[in-house]
């Protein structure tokens, strides 16, 4: 029997059954490439969901990790260590924020910025209603889960109160919600990477910064997935030229290690006081280890121009493909969804038996969120990959 299968069938016997796994096991990688315990070589073009941004096992990141983890691998944040600090100083220069608090996770870092946001709402005489859009995503736990759409909260009432939706990329909507004293948080993704890579107008989060001024209502910049140099840019707000209150970031910060962070300006973060919130293992010395040689990858000359490049690229290459059942390519750097007439699930298992690995989300998008380290070889690879899959017809329009 196929290694795959054994070790899958086992674990169905095992681990909590939320996850619907690929039917491999993958073994090790390297920059743009994985491969499953039988030895077939895969290209990564989802990432672990956008999150080996500088590729697996990139190794000044694997140089880190054995460099710190033979020094010092935890200490409780009752004390400093020279990692965490260097990486606050780092991320908040590169940010252009002034503070930061570190986590394990994305959920993590989407809860420790509503606390932060309604503590600053109650202090400045806003309720603690956080407004969110359709199509978002911003974790799993009970409090991110109120943000999602009706079906992922099927099961787990009572849902926690104090949250309300608008419309993406409708600013009359928003406007109107935020009437309401109530209101004292906007969370958004400036580009939804769940709900189908959908990307927000400019002029749309230019309008909500100066609606939360005028209104004093916190405005938080989900980047979790777009951040640290996802989109050709540190962060997707530079590219939109819009500064919020606080961002939220995970996946990508680590190069592969879990950690979070949310940041802050200073007037916001100002609201916390001693004992406010805390974490046990977030921004420990390994992580932080890790994430600085990520980040000093990503400050590399050249990288995020290259990123765009490759983006740009990729998006004619598909493009020249000249799919009828291609209905749109969305999205900036190397966060890319095609939007086909059909499900796209049966179309990722496809391309998974002709060796790249890829994600479908909103039922109908191939979203495309490889290694920024990703070579142009690769890409027209998975190009082809792609042309095979149509020409095959794995879906029915």
């Amino acid at each position: 029997m196929d290694l795959n299968v054994q070790y899958i069938e086992s674990d169905k016997q095992q681990y909590l059954q939320t996850f619907k796994r690929a039917p491999i096991v993958i073994q090790r990688g390297e920059n743009a490439f994985v491969w499953d315990i039988e030895g077939n070589r895969y290209i990564d073009a989802l990432a672990g969901i956008a999150v080996n941004n500088v590729g697996h096992c990139h190794p000044k990141v694997v140089h880190a990790i054995k460099n710190q983890a033979e020094k010092l691998l935890h200490i409780s944040n009752i004390y400093l260590s020279e990692p965490q600090h260097d990486l606050s100083t780092k991320l908040l220069e590169i940010a252009k924020m002034d503070r930061v608090f570190f986590t394990n996770s994305g959920a993590e870092s989407v809860e420790g910025a509503f606390k932060v946001a309604r503590k600053y709402a109650h202090k400045n005489g806003r309720g603690g209603t956080i407004i969110s859009m359709d199509g978002s995503f911003h974790g799993r736990t009970l409090a991110t889960i109120a943000t999602a759409k009706p079906s992922m909260q099927n099961g787990f009432a009572p849902i926690p109160e104090g949250f309300s939706k608008v419309p993406f990329n409708d600013i009359d909507a928003l406007e109107k919600a935020m009437q309401n004293k109530e209101v004292g948080v906007v969370i958004l993704e400036p580009i939804q990477g769940e709900g189908g890579i959908n990307m927000a107008d400019k002029s749309y989060l230019k309008a909500i910064r100066e609606l939360c001024t005028k209104h004093k209502v916190v405005l938080i910049f989900d980047e979790i997935q777009c951040g640290m140099g996802r989109t050709g840019h540190w962060f997707a707000k530079d590219y939109y030229e819009v500064e919020p209150d606080i961002i939220t970031l995970a996946k990508g910060l680590g190069g592969g290690v879990p950690i979070g962070a949310f940041l802050a300006k200073e007037h916001i973060a100002d609201a916390m006081e001693f004992g406010d919130h805390g974490t046990t293992f977030g921004g420990n010395p390994l992580v932080c280890a890790a994430s600085l040689a990520t980040i000093s990858v990503i400050e590399e000359e050249g990288f995020l121009a290259e990123v765009q490049k490759k983006g740009a690229w990729f998006k004619e290459a598909i493009k020249a493909l000249n799919i009828a059942s291609l209905i749109e390519i969305r999205g900036l750097g190397l966060m890319i969804g095609l939007e086909f007439d059909f499900e796209t699930k049966p179309f990722v298992q496809e391309m998974m038996h002709k060796g790249v690995l890829a994600n479908a989300t909103a039922g109908t998008v191939l979203r495309i969120v490889p290694p920024l380290t990703i070579g142009y070889p690769e890409l027209s690879e998975l190009t082809a990959v792609i042309a095979a899959c149509i020409e095959s017809k794995p879906v029915v329009a």
